[in-house]
């Protein structure tokens, strides 16, 4: 969600700052700004909008200072403003601080601090209460340390917080509970951040901050404190993503980059879990035959894109494991008191694996004695801790707001772990199992060699961006990245886009259906493709405009679909690495076509660590 970065040593904090937000900015947005520690005072300058806005405003202010915190916004409490942008500070403004997540106790804590204390808030923001918090106990407190500790008692909720103090220059202290924290190691310098991106490139060493941790960070020293002010020893994390990997390479946009890498992303995905004799080494799981058999319902929660994989994942596990699986949203999960013991096996899917709902739902299985498996592509990342079993995904870093690559390596990860599974129990043959990898590791070529002539894909989004609203439908495999294909189309497009099982159309939706309505059909599923036909007719006797997706060589849609998208001819299983494709290069092109801000999209956040 937000992004924070922090800074304090040697080099002027401003320039370090500003940097790692701007390596930020995929995480999405509505302000920034910067506070430093100057002459013995805290010099705050921010701002509504972007990056872009806030070094316009800081113009050729050299904001020369060793320490400073910068924040981008994700507005949560009040609307995006100059006022309510980060950083916040005290009364006496000798504290600065920047959070991110969410304060659910704010209004008691500032009913308090106003009733009792008098004190005059100026923004709307849950933060400002914090600051004043802390102001507040620094009257009687030592250190910042002290001061940050006793103000953390009083809050409930999720936080990330950093805070520097005028009084004490050459320190920065930061808090974690429920929202992602960094911190980078470097020589005579060390840095504050709520990802890694923003430090790649300056570190190639870090201290991941565990939960209800404090960690107090001085230019030659990182100290780290438990929940009870205890210290901490803590192992270092070495980084190896290259920071080139965060950049646009030529590519217009980072969407446009990602969709283009997954070719390399599913290769990598598969490959390193394989051995010299093909046989599949599943790194970090270390699920048996004994823990498997033990296994009477897995449940796969997820949010957004996640959620999509887990639609697929499900079908495979029945499939090749012949275990029953339910696939939640991840938000509802812990509120619907879900049937979980020590027979259940939960897989958590996320990308940044910071997703709080996924998370949350993830502790409350773990609670009740559930085997945790994750499919998470950050190393290190809050559920990839605190699983029993991690797979990750090793998609890389993937900037866009709208997930491409991150998805079809968790889809293939899925794939792997499926056949694991089934294999394991003795549920797939070995014949079936070499087949099937075979075609797999055939995908990535399938895949590179349709994105290098998908030229169509542009030229149809130029005909038909100006739709306000769109369909997506398809059968059996069809439907779940219907659902993933229309996801991406409202992200970044703003378009009404709507995605329904094609069996479901008569049941009501059919009503929307009228001359011109833009209908987006999967017809990938051979056993199910005559069905398709028949659902394609029916909207096509209401005058809808229908864009089929095929495999090569089912020409019969030619006659019923307005125009059809073939994809590379594969096993009805595999499609979803084939389908969904296009779908995200017409999202991509539609959007460019409606001049919207593809890498950042309004209102989203690249890590939602908020409820």
């Amino acid at each position: 969600m937000c992004g924070i970065v922090g800074y304090v040593g040697r080099n002027n904090a401003k320039e370090v700052i500003l940097d790692g937000l701007t390596k930020l900015e995929y995480r999405g947005y509505d302000s920034a700004g910067i506070a430093v520690v100057q002459e013995g005072k805290i010099n705050i300058k921010k701002h509504v909008g972007g990056i872009e806005n806030l070094k316009n405003l800081i113009g050729k202010d050299p904001l020369k200072s060793h320490t400073g915190i910068g924040h981008t916004r994700w507005a949560t409490h009040g609307a995006p403003s100059d006022i309510n942008a980060h950083p916040h500070t005290d009364e006496d403004e000798t504290i600065a601080i920047v959070h991110n997540g969410i304060i659910e106790n704010y209004i008691e804590l500032k009913n308090v601090l106003t009733e009792k204390l008098n004190i005059k808030f100026k923004s709307e923001t849950d933060t400002e209460v914090i600051a004043h918090l802390i102001g507040l106990y620094m009257k009687d407190s030592d250190t910042l340390e002290d001061a940050v500790y006793k103000a953390t008692l009083d809050m409930r909720g999720a936080y990330a917080i950093v805070a520097i103090s005028a009084k004490d220059p050459d320190k920065i202290v930061a808090v974690r509970k429920d929202a992602p924290l960094v911190v980078g190691l470097g020589k005579g310098s060390n840095y504050v951040a709520s990802d890694i991106p923003a430090l790649l490139k300056y570190v190639k060493k870090l201290y991941l901050i565990e939960n209800n941790e404090m960690v107090i960070v001085r230019p030659d020293k990182v100290e780290i404190f438990d929940e009870n002010r205890r210290p901490i020893e803590r192992e270092e994390f070495n980084i190896t993503w290259d920071a080139d990997a965060a950049e646009k390479e030529g590519y217009e946009h980072f969407m446009l980059k990602e969709i283009y890498e997954q070719p390399k992303s599913i290769r990598e995905a598969i490959t390193r879990r394989l051995d010299e004799s093909g046989k599949l080494k599943m790194d970090g799981i270390a699920l048996d035959y004994s823990d498997l058999n033990k296994i009477r319902k897995i449940y796969i929660v997820a949010c957004g894109t996640a959620y999509h994989a887990g639609l697929v994942g499900k079908y495979l596990i029945e499939k090749f494991a012949k275990i029953p699986v339910e696939v939640d949203v991840a938000s509802e999960f812990r509120y619907r008191d879900p049937i979980v013991d020590d027979s259940t096996l939960f897989i958590a899917i996320s990308q940044s694996g910071e997703t709080l709902d996924t998370l949350e739902a993830l502790r409350e299985a773990k609670r009740k004695g559930a085997r945790i498996l994750s499919v998470v592509n950050v190393v290190g990342s809050s559920v990839a801790r605190e699983s029993d079993d991690v797979f990750y995904t090793w998609a890389g870093p993937e900037i866009a707001v709208a997930s491409t690559k991150a998805y079809t390596t968790q889809l293939t990860c899925m794939y792997l772990l499926a056949l694991h599974m089934g294999l394991t129990l003795g549920r797939l043959t070995e014949e079936y199992f070499n087949s099937f990898m075979e075609e797999l590791l055939e995908i990535p070529a399938k895949l590179e060699d349709y994105l290098n002539n998908s030229k169509e894909i542009e030229e149809l989004a130029k005909k038909l961006y100006n739709r306000d609203q769109v369909f997506f439908i398809g059968r059996g495999l069809d439907s779940a990245i219907s659902y993933e294909g229309s996801l991406k189309l409202k992200e970044i497009s703003y378009i009404n886009s709507f995605a329904i099982a094609a069996g479901e159309l008569k049941h009501g939706t059919i009503a929307l259906m009228e001359p011109g309505t833009l209908v987006l059909a999967l017809a990938t599923q051979d056993f199910l493709y005559e069905k398709m036909l028949s659902n394609v007719q029916e909207i096509k006797a209401r005058g809808a405009y229908v864009v089929a997706v095929a495999k090569e060589g089912n020409e019969a849609i030619e006659a019923q679909a307005n125009h059809v998208i073939y994809i590379p001819n594969c096993s009805d299983g595999l499609t979803p690495l084939l389908s969904v494709v296009p779908l995200q290069l017409f999202s991509y092109y539609v959007a460019k076509e409606r001049g919207c801000n593809i890498d950042k999209p309004k209102n989203l956040a690249k890590s939602v660590t908020v409820e």
